[in-house]
């Protein structure tokens, strides 16, 4: 009969097996990198989703602080121009608004991508100084910093625009706030196959 002492340590082995797959050693998995799917990536720190977006002036999460805090975003104001009934008046600020942002904020994404590349260069031909990783590390964050700004001041100009109503409007349209799906379908879909797919029957 095997005594509890010497149990013990065929026990670990048979938990470290069942752990294990084939063809892998322990702990193997618990070292592998979750951004091994990135490597392929032209420039590492950037997404091809990234690239897009900086490059063509859209949001990329910038403007979170004030979306999140009430003040509506110009484009998305656009798109629901009708379901808030911005007037006539209204639509032509909120245009001048958008395109003032992005004139301003696709040079400075396009600004961002290239010193991102550069920054990828020179880490993949081990070209970097500290004080060279240092400055370009600043020029980065200014740049970001700049960009940062040009969305969150679009959405700082908007309430100015807009009533208090529509901004009500827009946030809840934009489903912030929002407690009780089953309570208000959106526009467009069917109540009773809304209501289905979202459990609330």
């Amino acid at each position: 009969m095997l005594t509890t002492n010497r149990l013990k340590p065929l026990f670990l082995i048979l938990i470290t097996t069942a752990l294990t797959t084939p063809g892998q050693s322990v702990g193997e998995q618990s070292y592998r990198s979750e951004y091994v799917a990135e490597q392929g990536r032209q420039i590492k720190s950037l997404s091809e989703q990234d690239i897009d977006a900086l490059a063509n002036g859209k949001g990329w999460g910038l403007a979170k602080a004030a979306e999140l805090n009430g003040l509506p975003g110009p484009l998305h104001l656009l798109q629901m121009r009708d379901e808030i009934s911005l007037t006539t008046e209204q639509v032509t600020a909120v245009e001048t608004l958008y395109q003032d942002m992005k004139n301003k904020a696709i040079p400075l994404g396009r600004q961002l991508i290239t010193l991102e590349r550069q920054l990828n260069q020179a880490f993949a031909d081990n070209s970097l100084s500290s004080e060279t990783l240092r400055s370009s590390l600043q020029q980065i964050a200014n740049t970001r910093m700049e960009l940062r700004y040009v969305h969150l001041n679009a959405h700082l100009a908007t309430p100015g625009i807009l009533t208090a109503d529509q901004i009500a409007q827009y946030n809840t349209l934009r489903g912030y706030g929002e407690t009780d799906r089953c309570a208000s379908v959106p526009k467009g879909h069917d109540p009773a196959m809304w209501k289905r797919h979202n459990g609330c029957d």
